[in-house]
Formats: structure tokens, C-alpha cells, sequence
């Protein structure tokens, strides 16, 4: 591994830092930039993260050691791989990368790591292109999937022994974690934090086909991602203290 950093270092600024992107829990990736001049020549972006976060940047994907089109053929295929991984309780990571234009991004360009989110944040209908003309701009979209990968991360011992402890005392639990709804479930399971699996809202609705209402009423327990809880606050924020729909969605 040392021998293959050694050999495609990370590239740097004037300062001697890495053109590169932190992992945070808000974007849920993180990037850095190689020089790949020894292999293929040029300067290549990889981002690696949450598979929700890195496969909408991506419009291919390796295959055979070939980048075809990311068609939605091989997305459902990906997506079920993904899912089959997280329903097991394994954390999944995706990989992608992009070779860039030697002619234009050049070891001396001044590469944006730190304002980056005001041109390469979004993800609907954008493209590199999109912001290709921006200073600093870089790929960081029409990326090319390598995989995803699954890590078996379980829970500590005897955690499900003190869930049922805080039930048995009258204590709700509830989870919250940077896993992906799939592997949350299957680890809130693990630990006695869902109890009932066929009672779970996002099988009755997913799985059952159940309308929402219905399958709320009759729940135990729910999966609510970050992404929806974050819009349905933000949807609601402004609206007046007496608003009978204010903070309705939590």
C-alpha cells in the first residue's frame, strides 16, 4: 500500500498541503487528488463515502476494467448489492474516480478545495460541465464508479441487553447513526432497538406496498433518513408558533 502512494502521491498546493476534501458528516465523502502521471498519465480526483452521496455523481462505471455508461440497468444492479449488503448490517462505501483533462488541469492550476460546495455541492441535473468554467472548479461529478465495498462493523457487546434494560425502565430509544437506512435497520434489530421487523414503517410501506397512513398507525418503529428530516425542518422553520402543522413531520 505504501509502495502505491509512494508512486501515485497525493497532489499538493504551494504550501505543501493535499488538494483534497475532508470527510464531514454533512457531505458524507471525502476526495483527494493523485498524480497518476507514472500509470495514466495526468491528475485523477477519487471520492470515496456514502454509496447514497458518490453514485449520483457518477454517469460510468468500470467493468471488466472498462468504463462503460452507467446505465440504469446497472444501477438497479448496484443498488440491490448495496441494499442486500446493508439489510445484513454491513457499512457500505463507494468508490469513483475521475481522470482529468491533462490540457486544462494542469499541476499548476489552483484547485478550489475550500469553496468548492458554491459550484460542485449540488447533485440534480448538474454535471462538470455545469461548471467547468468556474475558477478553481474540478470534476467532481460525471465520475466513474469503481464499487462499492461492505465492512462488518457490529455493535458492542451486551448493547442489546442494555436497550432492553431502558425499555423494561419506561425509556424510548432511538438510534442515530451515519449508516445508510438498510444497515440501520439491520443494526437497530441487532440490538433490540426494532423489535418487530414485519412492524417496521419501511418494510410495511416498501415491502407490504401499505399507504403511509395506514402503515404509521400500525408501526413499531420507523427509519427516518437525514436527507428527508433535514427538508422537512427546513420546510417548516418559518412557519408561525401557532401553526398546527409546525414540527408535525418530527
Amino acid at each position: 500500500m505504501n509502495d502505491t502512494r509512494s508512486k501515485f502521491p497525493a497532489h499538493k498546493d504551494a504550501k505543501d498541503n493535499d488538494y483534497a476534501i475532508p470527510f464531514s458528516s454533512d457531505i458524507k465523502f471525502n476526495m483527494i487528488m493523485r498524480d497518476m502521471e507514472k500509470q495514466e498519465g495526468g491528475l485523477c480526483v477519487f471520492l470515496k463515502g456514502a454509496p447514497e452521496r458518490v453514485l449520483r455523481r457518477c454517469s460510468r462505471i468500470l467493468v471488466q476494467g472498462q468504463e462503460v455508461e452507467f446505465t440504469q440497468e446497472l444501477r438497479d444492479e448496484v443498488d440491490k448489492a448495496n441494499s442486500d449488503f446493508g439489510k445484513l448490517g454491513e457499512r457500505v462505501l463507494a468508490f469513483a474516480k475521475c481522470h482529468m483533462d491533462p490540457s486544462k488541469y494542469t499541476k499548476d492550476y489552483k484547485y478550489d478545495t475550500k469553496t468548492w460546495k458554491e459550484w460542485g455541492l449540488a447533485t440534480d441535473g448538474v454535471t462538470a460541465e455545469s461548471y467547468a468554467n468556474v475558477e478553481g472548479s474540478f470534476p467532481m461529478h460525471d465520475l466513474t464508479l469503481l464499487g462499492v465495498v461492505s465492512l462488518n462493523d457490529p455493535p458492542r457487546p451486551r448493547v442489546d441487553l442494555s436497550v432492553n434494560k431502558c425499555r423494561s425502565a419506561g425509556i424510548k430509544v432511538i438510534m442515530v447513526t451515519g449508516d445508510q437506512p438498510p444497515t440501520a435497520a439491520a443494526i437497530a434489530k441487532k440490538v433490540n432497538i426494532i423489535k418487530h421487523e414485519g412492524q417496521l414503517f419501511n418494510y410495511m410501506v416498501g415491502e407490504l406496498g401499505m399507504k403511509e397512513d395506514e402503515a404509521f398507525e400500525k408501526s413499531t418503529g420507523i427509519v427516518v433518513h437525514g436527507d428527508l428530516l433535514a427538508k422537512k425542518i427546513q420546510e417548516q422553520k418559518d412557519l408561525p408558533a401557532e401553526d398546527p402543522t409546525k414540527g408535525d413531520f418530527l
